[in-house]
């Protein structure tokens, strides 16, 4: 072999540092310790809580085999999780490859150990890669099992994946089995992190949901418990997904009376073993922006994956034959958006040896799920809509329409607005819903509250005259912040963006690409608060465009009143008031409150907020003293500024005001 094979060395090169010495060999749990990103995704919050998914899922695949019917999730103080099943429980005698060590600790202490490799023990699982129980003693500063086999109780310590002493029977259990498992995350790995009680309830309750033979114990201590975490609930769903959607849907009311749900096992393969099978619940809420909840082996698939490929191949090639069946030739071009934006979905499939993008399972990758799912979903879909043919001629109408939606988008790409330079076309934010005109002293843009209120808006809108730019929750405050803060912030560079007519000293009226900007948010004590936080940039940020008047609040009900076949909306409760003592006087009123925007269906809302001929709108002015600006900026900095000192001033001094107004109210 030529000396020179690998080349020359480079000038001032020493390899005396690297040698034999240099290679660290990493034993036992240590490579999930030195990285726990590898094996659970990070160390933030979602890492911490996958701690808590490894372990039920091995409880849930327990309950799926057959061997367990009782699940407890216990969360204590101190951050300490304990799930139980009544399950076969581990093994518990020496394993024939460790002699001297149990089966039980080489399950804790030894990564890719475990009864799912050879799918003997689990025709299906949500663990696979032996490294779920493993991973949560290493990254756990105390972990106990007890296993409950053979009328025994065993009991074995771990801590940071090593064990503390040998396995010990430390009772007897002749009416009892299962595992036992409880554990400390590490701080040195999770620092100050705490359990989300919300969150571990949340996760227990929908494994209920997704195998309706399990019942689900959840236990917090008193001090965790919280208005919507009870300090003790048990779950299970004899209707599985089904039952999940109907309280997910609640009382909205659907393009379909009936969800389209059901439950298919798989054929079986060439080898005659069971291929597992899939659960689905779909449904079509009115005006709803839809959620997705894809699951295998009863682990979460926030990403979905190929059996998300295989609901929206059927549910598309359904609707299409449908639309064939009853002669709607324009069917055949719905895309699966088409039809499944806006739903509500969830998916669980039970499948062999399944395939993730990564240990944190986020994506299924499994190419035969696609065409199992497909084939299995697909003829109780065509039976769906034949069925009840006004059924499916309703689906059929809904999924038109947003069909149509979508070529009308395609085909107008870019809508010419006026811009501060030029007639050139503008780069705008992405959820941004322009409007097609551009005539002058008519175009208007609704500034609305979330994606839900959004939609309603986007329907309930003139298209020509009015754009909606929905923003998510409380924007910055920016009496408060600083301009770097200002300049990062998406919410107001999409908002300044849509604009188009600069901030502070580059704010120029003169090329607001609107004639109005409508402030459009619930009418309730939240959205007072994000309408407060919108002004409050507008004063700072686009002074000009507040003293030439183009700043409005747009005035949505809170109430529906209504007495037989008459009908009318209150702004608030002194309007409701005055409504019933006159309009409705002696008559027997029924009252509706609409919690938010989004809740009211497009005809509502126009009819009430959006309509130029039936809608009322403040404007919104600065005082006379906006010539003195200092006294205005004073105030708003007083009430929205850095120093809650100055409200509490401002609220001592003013509350005998409020007061005297209400008692002459």
């Amino acid at each position: 072999m030529s000396d020179d094979l690998f080349g020359d060395s480079p000038a001032g090169s020493d390899n005396s540092d690297y040698d034999s010495s240099s290679i660290e060999v990493l034993e036992g749990l240590e490579p999930v310790r030195r990285r726990p990103g590898m094996y659970i995704g990070g160390t933030d919050e979602r890492a911490l809580h996958h701690l808590a998914a490894e372990v039920l899922d091995n409880a849930m695949d327990e309950a799926v085999a057959g061997h367990a019917n009782r699940i407890e999730v216990t969360l204590e103080e101190g951050n300490r999780l304990t799930i139980t099943d009544n399950g076969r429980g581990i093994p518990v005698d020496d394993h024939p490859k460790f002699p001297g060590k149990s089966t039980l600790e080489v399950i804790l202490t030894t990564l890719h150990s475990g009864g799912k490799f050879s799918g003997k023990a689990y025709a299906t699982s949500g663990g696979l890669h032996g490294v779920g129980v493993s991973v949560v003693n290493a990254l756990s500063s105390d972990t106990r099992v007890e296993v409950a086999r053979d009328k025994k109780i065993y009991a074995q310590e771990f801590s940071k994946g090593l064990s503390k002493g040998k396995i010990s029977q430390v009772g007897t259990a002749p009416n009892r089995r299962g595992t036992s498992v409880s554990f400390t995350p590490d701080t040195e790995i999770f620092g100050k992190q705490q359990f989300k009680p919300k969150r571990l309830f949340k996760l227990a309750r929908s494994k209920a949901y997704l195998f309706a033979g399990v019942e689900i114990r959840w236990k917090c201590a008193p001090s965790l418990a919280a208005e919507d975490v009870p300090a003790e609930a048990t779950f299970q769903f004899p209707g599985g997904l089904a039952d999940h959607l109907a309280e997910q849907i609640g009382e909205r009311e659907c393009v379909t009376s009936q969800p389209f749900a059901g439950k298919q096992e798989f054929p079986a393969n060439d080898a005659g073993d069971q291929q597992g099978s899939v659960e689905w619940a779909v449904g079509w809420p009115l005006y709803s922006d839809g959620s997705y909840s894809w699951y295998c082996n009863t682990v979460p698939t926030p990403d979905g994956g190929t059996h998300e490929q295989g609901l929206r191949a059927a549910l598309t090639k359904g609707i299409r034959a449908f639309g064939e069946l009853v002669g709607q030739k324009k069917s055949k071009d719905i895309t699966a958006d088409d039809i499944i934006t806006g739903s509500e979905i969830m998916v669980s499939v039970f499948i062999r040896d399944p395939q993730f993008q990564s240990q944190t399972k986020d994506r299924l990758t499994s190419p035969e799920a696609t065409r199992l799912v497909e084939n299995a979903v697909r003829d109780h879909f065509d039976h769906f809509l034949t069925d009840n043919m006004e059924r499916g001629k309703a689906l059929l109408g809904q999924v038109m329409e947003r069909m149509d939606e979508r070529l009308r988008r395609k085909q107008v790409r870019e809508i010419k607005r006026k811009t501060a330079t030029n007639a050139k076309k503008l780069r705008l934010p992405g959820k941004l819903t322009d409007c097609s005109g551009d005539g002058k002293g008519e175009t208007e843009l609704f500034i609305v509250e979330g994606d839900s209120a959004g939609g309603s808006a986007k329907q309930a809108r003139d298209r020509k005259t009015q754009a909606i730019l929905p923003i998510r929750g409380k924007i910055l405050n920016v009496a408060s912040a600083t301009a770097e803060k200002i300049r990062a912030n998406q919410e107001i560079a999409d908002l300044s963006l849509a604009l188009g007519c600069g901030t502070r000293k580059d704010n120029d009226p003169a090329h607001l690409r609107y004639d109005r900007v409508i402030i459009m948010t619930d009418a309730d004590v939240d959205g007072a608060h994000i309408a407060t936080l919108l002004m409050t940039f507008f004063f700072q940020e686009m002074p000009e465009v507040v003293r030439q008047g183009h700043l409005y609040l747009a005035q949505p009900p809170l109430y529906k009143l209504t007495a037989g076949k008459e009908s009318a909306y209150a702004r608030d409760d002194a309007h409701r008031a005055e409504l019933e003592a006159t309009k409705f006087k002696g008559k027997k009123v029924e009252v509706s409150r609409f919690k938010g925007l989004g809740e009211m269906n497009p005809q509502q809302l126009r009819e009430t907020t959006m309509n130029t001929e039936t809608r009322s709108l403040v404007r919104i002015t600065l005082p006379l003293e906006f010539e003195q600006r200092a006294v205005v900026k004073e105030l708003v900095d007083h009430l929205m500024g850095k120093n809650p000192e100055h409200r509490f001033n401002f609220i001592q001094n003013r509350a005998g005001e409020v007061d005297r107004e209400l008692i002459d109210a």
